[in-house]
């Protein structure tokens, strides 16, 4: 990227020089002094050259930055390698400054070139970040401050453009729960006898070419008179649904209204929302599960998140798919209330109303949201029954005014809390084995 924004032009020196150049200038023409007008004009044209040359002499940088990790958790600190090699005429010494957010304090200062520079001109340096609230934040661009070898001017160029850092919301270990067992492929509890006579027949078949010995079943080769391996096992994982509710209006308690200044539009109920998620999903993952993610319309929960590496991706697999879920949670804010021009009322989609069973294998169903009405309440209600554990986390500053959302879920199946955001995830994760109505787990569970 080439220089550009020059800002200023003489250092302290450069403007001493021309002070003493015009009192050199005003002595010669009030004693008519060749000499001295000589000086004034070696004084003044000094500096101005100086200028000129920075000007005219444009070095050029390349800029490169990466990150490590690339995709930082929420408390914990990554690295940035930030390299600058100067390009063409050679680069005079500059002071560099990094763009920061504010969030992350002070921006580094580097002197250019380091201390350490290669032959090729690149110069490398390393600083660390952290952030304890998720979101895609823009590094850069750097500014570098040039000064001419004689230190009388200077000009201060951008140099290169911005990188967008994500920062994932950091999963919570959450509790053993009772109502989870080792999940089959339809996502039920296994049993290790099928209730036939015939099982060995069942899980064996012919030994072909190629099968590795340790394969080999004996009790079912003794019976048929020839070699009999092991069948493998289904690989099909079982899936687990989670739903997030993302409405604004959910979330409103303490809430900043939506705004165009490109910032994350979120509260402390939602942030307190997508931890739940992203604990939920290691805690499912780790028990064997694939994970399903969409939103309070069924959709794809992260279709509005820029930091999604597929937003069209709803389906979450093992450790590389929680990765991408986690990065594309790092900038997923509310979803603002569409303006009355742009959709006439009455004509908003129902929440919780496209959840009727297609596409949910019968596997755990896990909806979080924040304030819901009786009437959402009743449109979730009939879901209970497409899925084999149906559960439900409700977040809110004022849990005690969703009794009535609560009662309607109990009765139809639902195990559901609803908490502050003041209650840790794996507290309120807690709280859904205990679920019993007229339970008040410190103070939480209504």
């Amino acid at each position: 990227m080439e220089p550009a924004s020059v800002t200023r032009f003489f250092t302290p020196r450069g403007w001493g020089l021309l002070a003493a150049g015009a009192a050199a200038f005003l002595g010669a023409a009030a004693l008519g002094r060749r000499d001295l007008l000589a000086l004034s004009i070696l004084l003044i044209g000094l500096p101005l050259l100086a200028a000129a040359l920075l000007r005219l002499v444009k070095p050029g940088f390349d800029v490169e930055r990466t990150f490590t990790p690339p995709l930082v958790e929420t408390g914990t600190a990554a690295t940035v390698a930030l390299r600058v090699r100067s390009r063409g005429a050679s680069a005079s010494a500059a002071a560099m400054r990094e763009g920061l957010p504010f969030r992350f304090g002070p921006s580094p200062v580097f002197r250019f070139p380091s201390g350490y520079a290669a032959g090729d001109g690149l110069s490398t340096y390393e600083y660390r970040l952290r952030s304890s609230r998720r979101g895609l934040y823009d590094i850069g661009p750097v500014t570098a401050d040039f000064t001419d070898p004689l230190g009388l001017a200077r000009t201060v160029h951008t140099l290169g453009g911005t990188d967008q850092l994500a920062v994932a919301p950091a999963p919570l270990e959450l509790p053993a729960s009772s109502l989870f067992g080792a999940p089959g492929t339809d996502g039920t509890t296994p049993s290790r006898r099928r209730g036939t006579a015939s099982e060995d027949d069942v899980s064996t078949r012919e030994y072909r070419h190629g099968d590795p010995m340790r394969r080999v079943h004996w009790a079912a080769t003794a019976r048929h008179g020839e070699l009999m391996v092991r069948q493998e096992e289904p690989v099909t994982a079982p899936t687990a649904s989670i739903l997030l509710d993302q409405r604004f209006l959910s979330y409103a308690d303490g809430s900043v209204p939506p705004s165009d200044t490109g910032e994350l539009v979120t509260s402390e109920t939602f942030e307190w929302a997508v931890s739940a998620v992203i604990s939920c999903a290691v805690f499912f993952t780790e028990a064997g599960y694939s994970v399903r993610f969409t939103d309070e319309l069924s959709r794809p929960g992260l279709a509005r998140s820029p930091s999604a590496v597929d937003g069209g991706a709803a389906g979450f697999r093992g450790t590389d798919g929680v990765q991408n879920l986690a990065e594309g949670l790092a900038a997923l804010g509310l979803e603002p209330p569409p303006s009355p021009a742009a959709q006439p009322p009455g004509t908003d989609p129902a929440p919780f109303l496209a959840l009727d069973g297609s596409g949910h294998a019968p596997g755990p169903l896990l909806v979080i949201a924040g304030r819901i009405s009786t009437a959402e309440a009743a449109t979730l209600a009939p879901a209970s029954r497409y899925a084999r554990q149906p559960l439900v986390l409700l977040v809110t500053e004022r849990p005690a005014g969703l009794r009535p959302v609560l009662k309607i879920l109990r009765e139809a199946g639902w195990i559901a809390a609803a908490v502050t955001p003041a209650t840790s995830v794996p507290a309120a994760w807690s709280l859904l084995d205990q679920d019993r109505p007229g339970l008040h787990a410190a103070g939480e569970l209504v």
